[in-house]
């Protein structure tokens, strides 16, 4: 037993030195002098190369060099032939909707104009939402935008080839610019349809390698006239279903709005807009991150050097690939932006009234359709509304009647309980007075305010749809109103306004009696005239036509449903 044990043990002994040779071998074994490396298997070892940890290397083209067997690994260096245009030149895209100019320095966005809509000159011409003058100092619209601020320039500056070589080409169109010094290597692929919509795809290497890029929108946008009266432009993004819109305050770093502010993705859309038009960036294949900040445009004012800040933003990528995406760049009519993919919708900001703005805006496009002036069709539409509330506002009347009947004697009781203070226990026993008359008079204390609560969300829905439609923008009315969407020049909408609205004031029974209330009733009219003053002139004609409904309304009422006559007296109660 113990001879076998000993052969055992000498037969494992044997196995496990074998195991250890084997395993040593395998281990340990002299290095293999690898095979002689092609330009692109170096190129995606090489250490030290610019965003190696975020891109791939592209193939090496032909007469690309190779790492050589027993040397060290290099960064290969790809050979990019140059490509440059002679000199500057511009083409234009045009369609039935727009007037766009291209220019092959930087391969940027000139003109963009918009044949169905006019600016405020006289005679009018089709609006331009590119800034020229500010675009000269801070940088045009589809711009380049890189993290390395160097090749940004070079890239913004560089003259591009362009193709097709035509001046003038008309919708649908391909654009394509292509430039690269040697290292730098950038094209730009433009799609432009017939209608406010393109398609837009960048490529950016140095040295073949993809560089992560960004599409810019620089030198503000939009109808200037509205820009520089009210700072209307903004920047916005919609990100997991919520839409946040940024004006031109927050746009930046804080502290130091010139400097870009990252606004991380993936994002269903983002973009720049104004008042009633926008450029909208939505993503093609590629994640979009926002980039936001402003930049000061020198100006002279009153024959004095000034300045004003310009909304800038920028659509892209933090990843080396391919920057494709959509443009709609064009007015925020809300059945164009409704046909966007996704929909662009949201950006006719009706806030919480949506659901009821989007159907008062119906009724106003359908009857538009038979009532050519829009100024008329918001009368119709006022007239429309009001006399529909007309049961609710007799209901009102009569609770407010009630409410003056008794007054002076609910007036009385609070006089002689007017020494407590709000703590005082005796109060509650001025609550209980008060509350046995309006029971013996069947009398609700909000009963005045309820029937008109159902009209606040219409009012307040067709005030959003008047300082939002595009459609009023340029639609005249009659005489001196030639704007619908910009205040009155004159002041006489807002003025006749309030002199309705204290007449109003004046013929509606007064729920109370005291005299401070009633001095504050009496100048709310002329305080909502001057909050009207710089108000759109389609709210104001909606104002005014409703104030002269109610006062028509007030004196029917007033002859049908006249004042209850108190009957008998009341007697003072002493403490």
């Amino acid at each position: 037993m113990n001879d076998m044990s000993d052969q055992v043990r000498g037969i494992i002994f044997v196995v496990l030195v074998l195991l250890v040779v084997l395993l040593w071998s395998r281990i340990y074994s002299p290095p293999v002098l690898p095979p002689q490396k092609s330009a692109q298997t170096a190129a995606r070892t090489s250490p030290g190369q610019p965003n190696a940890a975020q891109t791939n290397a592209i193939p090496a083209q032909s007469g690309g060099t190779a790492v050589k067997a027993g040397t060290s690994a290099q960064p290969a260096k790809v050979k990019i032939e140059t490509v440059q245009a002679a000199a500057a030149k511009t083409v234009v895209v045009e369609s039935p909707l727009y007037r766009v100019e291209l220019s092959n320095r930087g391969g940027v966005v000139q003109s963009w104009k918009l044949k169905a809509y006019f600016d405020d000159e006289n005679p009018p011409r089709p609006l331009e939402l590119v800034d020229s003058d500010a675009s000269k100092q801070l940088g045009w619209p589809l711009s380049l935008s890189l993290s390395d601020t160097q090749l940004e320039n070079e890239a913004n500056s560089a003259l591009y080839e362009i193709s097709p070589a035509a001046d003038h080409v008309t919708a649908p169109a391909d654009i394509t610019f292509h430039w690269s010094d040697g290292h730098l290597d950038i094209s730009k692929k433009l799609h432009f349809t017939q209608d406010y919509e393109m398609s837009v795809e960048i490529s950016a290497s140095l040295d073949g390698r993809a560089l992560p890029s960004a599409l810019a929108w620089r030198g503000g946008f939009g109808d200037k006239s509205v820009y520089k009266a009210s700072q209307l432009v903004s920047v916005f993004y919609k990100t997991n279903g919520k839409l946040t819109l940024l004006q031109y305050k927050k746009l930046g770093v804080s502290g130091n709005q010139s400097q870009p502010l990252d606004q991380a993705g993936p994002m269903e859309f983002l973009g720049i807009e104004d008042q009633f038009f926008t450029a909208t960036f939505i993503p093609a294949g590629t994640d979009l991150s926002l980039w936001h900040w402003t930049q000061e445009h020198k100006i002279v004012t009153d024959n004095k050097p000034a300045t004003e800040p310009e909304a800038e933003m920028a659509a892209g990528t933090t990843m080396a690939v391919p920057l494709r995406m959509n443009l709609y760049v064009g007015p925020k009519d809300l059945a164009l932006l409704g046909k966007v993919k996704p929909s662009l919708e949201g950006l006719v900001n009706f806030g919480w009234t949506g659901v009821i703005a989007k159907p008062l805006l119906f009724i106003l496009q359908w009857l538009h359709r038979y009532i050519p002036n829009w100024g008329w069709t918001i009368v119709v539409v006022t007239l429309v509304i009001n006399f529909a509330l007309f049961p609710l506002k007799m209901k009102s009347q009569r609770s407010m009647q009630k409410m003056a009947k008794v007054g002076p004697e609910v007036r009385s009781i609070q006089d002689r309980y007017k020494k407590y203070s709000m703590n005082d226990p005796r109060k509650r026993k001025m609550n209980e007075e008060v509350m046995a008359i309006y029971q013996r008079e069947g009398i609700n204390p909000i009963g005045g305010c309820l029937p008109m609560l159902p009209q606040l969300p219409i009012w307040w829905a067709l005030w959003r749809v008047l300082t939002g439609a595009i459609e009023l923008r340029h639609a005249p009315w009659i005489g001196w109103i030639h704007d619908l969407s910009v205040k009155d020049p004159y002041y006489i909408l807002p003025i006749a306004m309030a002199i309705l609205m204290y007449l109003s004031t004046k013929m509606t029974p007064q729920t109370t009696v005291d005299p401070s209330q009633q001095k504050m009733m009496t100048f709310m009219p002329l305080m909502m005239a001057a909050f009207f003053f710089n108000l759109s002139s389609g709210l104001n004609l909606y104002m005014f036509t409703s104030n002269l409904v109610s006062v028509g309304q007030q004196w029917y009422l007033n002859r049908t449903q006249p004042m209850p006559v108190a009957k008998g007296k009341f007697k003072k109660k002493t403490e």
